[in-house]
């Protein structure tokens, strides 16, 4: 099998032992999970459920951009929230990204987060259409 890592410095560096990006077999873009940290001083984002979920989104954004992708390449998203009350703003911070053809998706509420963050989402990506 094929693997290429993908990291970018315009998105959080890994806190474990893990990579923001694997592109697999040339075509699948498997990307970590993204908190909500700002990737210039590694903080996380002060905020409500919607600036959280932006970042975390921008986050995404900047790993798919260094592997010559974008949001329209994602087909399948998995969206971890701390609290399923804040699904509506985080549903419409998320369908300011993804506004035509949406991948799939599949939300559920955890326990607790990374960083007691409140919204974490992974993606995965197909660099051939």
């Amino acid at each position: 099998m094929t693997k290429t890592v993908i990291l970018t410095k315009d998105a959080p560096a890994p806190i474990g032992p893990y990579n923001q990006g694997i592109l697999a077999k040339g075509d699948l873009l498997f990307l970590a999970g993204q908190v909500p940290l700002d990737p210039h001083n590694g903080q996380v984002v002060q905020g409500d459920i919607k600036i959280q979920t932006r970042q975390v989104l921008n986050n995404l954004e900047a790993v798919l951009k260094k592997s010559g992708l974008t949001l329209e390449h994602v087909v399948k998203t998995t969206v971890f929230m701390k609290d399923m009350n804040e699904f509506a703003g985080m549903n419409e911070v998320y369908a300011d990204f993804f506004k035509s053809d949406p991948p799939a998706r599949s939300t559920v509420e955890v326990a607790r987060l990374p960083r007691d963050v409140h919204v974490e989402i992974e993606a995965i990506a197909v660099a051939s259409n």
